[in-house]
């Protein structure tokens, strides 16, 4: 095999990562040709369950699999990484509110950032650990050596979920939906839009002539998913959140097809009139190169700027309440 990545991932014996690191060693993600070592962080106390997903890891016999490296020190972990999937935070505990959870996990990202600054020279970075959007600025903030482009968030498991919603509404196929955006924050006030959007060519509007359901149940469907999954499963999202992280990297590292997109938050740099330096999710085309472009001149309805105004707004609330930390 001609090519070789480095993957770095925290919180590596947790849920998320048990269906995540398969696929990231099974030579899916980064193709056939690349081979993969793998960099594993956890806190010290869960490195024995570590162990045993590293065991299982090597019983799966993954050609692609280089190496396997377990360490619960980020410096370790970071150096030499060319993708960082920080999946690993602390979860939200019963009665804490969100403020409360961004100060939790906050100085995690302070101390990940300079790991990331310190150890890796070629690195693009994947926020998946709750709140996404905060903590991918801290640790942005925290490595101002490394391209503010390297880092995004991930919004694709709202994505997927808002093209499943429209997929099963209309009774059109995953593969003939197109061109949904997710707009903000990975919160309840994300907005995601189908103003922009396709089933299969035409305009959802058009395909789906129940505006009271597109502004109503499907906004908050996909907005809440989160916690229905948590109510019905008495666990947060996992394999849907390796799914999104897998798509999340795929649409990074590939060139984006014909008149597509996909959605993730990176650093804003003003576009439709988005703050600047929020970690913002726009739709994105990705030049298959480690580049990508916000795709530009979308038109929005007056419910649909009342709705990107709002979750605006909570990120400018959330990057207050961190602005000691960045």
């Amino acid at each position: 095999m001609s090519k070789h990545v480095t993957v770095a991932v925290t919180g590596g014996a947790g849920q998320i990562c048990y269906s995540l690191l398969p696929r990231l060693a099974s030579g899916e993600t980064f193709g056939a040709d690349t081979m993969v070592t793998l960099k594993l962080l956890e806190i010290t106390p869960a490195l024995g369950a570590l162990e045993g997903v590293a065991m299982e890891l090597n019983d799966c016999a993954f050609p692609n699999l280089k190496e396997i490296v377990m360490t619960d020190d980020p410096n370790v972990a970071f150096d030499g990484a060319n993708w960082a999937l920080l999946v690993g935070s602390k979860p939200r505990g019963k009665g804490m509110l969100r403020g409360d959870l961004i100060k939790e996990n906050g100085p995690i990202f302070v101390g990940q950032g300079k790991a990331l600054q310190k150890g890796a020279s070629d690195i693009r970075v994947a926020v998946v650990g709750n709140p996404a959007n905060t903590n991918c600025l801290i640790a942005m903030n925290n490595a101002p050596d490394i391209p503010n482009e390297r880092f995004s968030a991930l919004t694709r498991l709202d994505q997927n979920r808002a093209y499943s919603q429209l997929a099963e509404k209309s009774g059109e196929p995953i593969t003939n939906i197109s061109n949904v955006t997710i707009w903000g924050n990975h919160s309840a006030t994300q907005y995601p839009d189908i103003e922009n959007a396709k089933i299969n060519g035409k305009p959802v509007m058009d395909v789906i002539q129940d505006e009271e359901w597109l502004r109503g149940e499907f906004i908050t469907t996909v907005q809440k998913r989160g916690a229905a999954i948590i109510a019905a499963r008495g666990k947060s999202s996992a394999t849907s959140a390796a799914n999104a992280t897998i798509d999340h990297v795929m649409s990074f590292e590939a060139k984006t097809e014909g008149d597509n997109w996909f959605s993730a938050a990176v650093c804003s740099k003003g576009d439709y009139g988005i703050t600047e330096g929020l970690i913002f999710s726009f739709p994105l085309r990705s030049d298959g190169n480690g580049g990508y472009e916000v795709v530009q001149g979308l038109e929005f309805s007056d419910f649909a700027k009342e709705k990107v105004a709002a979750t605006e707004e909570e990120l400018n609330s959330e990057r207050e309440i961190v602005k000691d930390l960045l």
